[in-house]
């Protein structure tokens, strides 16, 4: 069902334009001096090398045209800073600004390692920012390393943020701004990836996505205390991004890639989509806040999604071929139009969730199809206005409904092509006269109702 569109009556300052934006701009327009400025690649190069991959950056902008690389090579670790005070590298020219390059080839086991790669633990690259002011510049990329830290980084106006690719083991993002990239704020891009911490950071409206993760093997990645909003084109681009992606969809046949052991926790992860002015148009339509597409052969897998707040895009959470994923105690808001797609999963349980438009007018559905041996349960559903349903259960079966309050919404529970669905002690307030909480088409079969209570709305609504 389509969303309707209504006039918005409060429009936050913090939108006001969103539509009209562009391009992020690029460091000229901050540092109308650029040009002039002496290119100190060469330098820092130099610095690097004879330093031991040690760089101690003096306060002020700096200006690059190449990659500062450390080439780690079983001999040292590395350490790029300011001296002291503030430090900016303005990356004029394309690839990352900092590249380290490490040589750890195993797994994180201490049994996988060569002596010689724990000369390489630790690399740290903190309390820097880094500008682009190419098309091409990114900010930081890691290969190979061990025990990495990226801590108190701002990246801004570059095409990725954060890159992680080859192979990375037990790394640390934390306290970073990943802010206005032309691509992707941090990237696992098909990085063979066990062991990372991303806390504490704002990741915010980086038009390829927040945290995307693509292809790979990775394992053990949290995500936990981050503010990650508006991370998909700021215009009417569809897109099929997220604020935070998980996707191993492009290799159908290929059972090495895949995703699993994932924590979100304690994240506010929103926009964009509804804040678009008196006349509505879509902001990023087809965007996302938590996505994650599988694939049969490899499903993404051991997740759980607890204790964040979800708001103000085309689906709030698009979860697709994936199994044993826990989603609990969330607040989600402000859909356009739907709050919940489980597709082909397996083992997926929704607990303790709250689903409320809010100060919007949207449809929230709660879709579950081709699942199996799932539970919805102790959530509260209010004011969904998709009259079909507002869950929508379709050719599947076994799933567990139970102990849900629903009210002021348009429609209840409806069923098509499933069995073995027990809705079992839901409260319900509000229904349009007549309706009934569960509507099933004549191929659902063993379908139980249990312990359903329902009640006239009482003319109080919750805001």
């Amino acid at each position: 069902m389509k969303a309707p569109f209504p006039v918005l009556f409060l429009l936050p300052i913090f939108f006001a334009g969103l539509l009209n934006a562009a391009e992020p701009p690029f460091a000229a327009s901050q540092f109308p001096d650029l040009a002039a400025m002496p290119d100190r690649t060469a330098e820092y190069r130099q610095r690097l090398t004879g330093g031991n991959g040690t760089l101690l950056l003096e306060p002020g902008a700096h200006r690059i045209t190449g990659t500062l690389e450390v080439v780690l090579s079983g001999k040292h670790s590395a350490l790029i800073r300011p001296a002291t005070g503030s430090a900016t590298l303005i990356m004029d020219g394309p690839g990352p600004a900092i590249r380290l390059v490490g040589s750890h080839e195993g797994s994180a086991s201490p049994k996988s390692f060569k002596v010689e790669t724990f000369h390489e633990r630790m690399p740290v690259i903190e309390g820097i920012e880094i500008v682009g002011n190419h098309p091409e510049a990114d900010g930081i990329e890691l290969v190979r390393t061990f025990e990495a830290i990226v801590s108190k980084v701002a990246v801004r106006w570059c095409r990725d943020g954060i890159r992680l690719f080859e192979r990375n083991r037990n790394v640390t993002i934390s306290d970073v701004n990943l802010y206005e990239n032309r691509g992707i704020g941090l990237h696992l891009d098909d990085v063979n990836l066990h062991q990372i911490d991303v806390a504490n950071s704002h990741i915010s409206y980086n038009r390829g996505g927040g945290i995307v993760v693509r292809d790979g093997n990775v394992r053990n990645l949290q995500i936990t205390g981050c503010d990650i909003e508006s991370n998909m084109p700021d215009d009417d681009s569809p897109t099929q991004t997220a604020n935070i992606l998980l996707d191993v969809s492009g290799s159908a046949d290929d059972k090495a890639r895949s995703i699993a052991e994932v924590a979100i926790t304690g994240c506010t992860i929103q926009h964009s989509s509804n804040y678009s002015g008196k006349e509505f148009k879509e902001l990023a339509p087809g965007g996302a806040n938590i996505r994650f597409l599988g694939k049969e052969i490899a499903p993404i897998d051991s997740v759980t999604i607890t204790g964040n707040v979800l708001s103000d895009v085309s689906l709030n959470v698009d979860l697709r071929d994936c199994t044993d994923i826990t989603f609990t105690g969330n607040v989600l808001f402000a859909p356009n139009p739907d709050n919940l797609h489980v597709i082909r999963g397996k083992r997926v349980v929704v607990n303790g969730n709250t689903f409320n438009p809010r100060e919007f007018e949207r449809p929230g559905r709660i879709i579950f199809e081709e699942c199996q041996d799932c539970i919805f349960s102790n959530n509260t559903l209010r004011a969904l206005l998709a009259p079909e349903g507002s869950l929508f259960v379709k050719n599947s079966q076994r799933l567990a409904l139970n102990g849900n309050l629903l009210t002021e919404s348009k429609g209840g529970v409806k069923l098509e092509g499933s069995s073995d669905i027990v809705v079992k002690d839901w409260f319900v307030s509000g229904l349009p006269e007549g309706a009934a909480l569960v509507v099933k088409d004549e191929t659902s079969t063993r379908i139980v109702e249990e312990g359903n209570v329902s009640a006239p709305a009482d003319g109080k609504t919750a805001p």
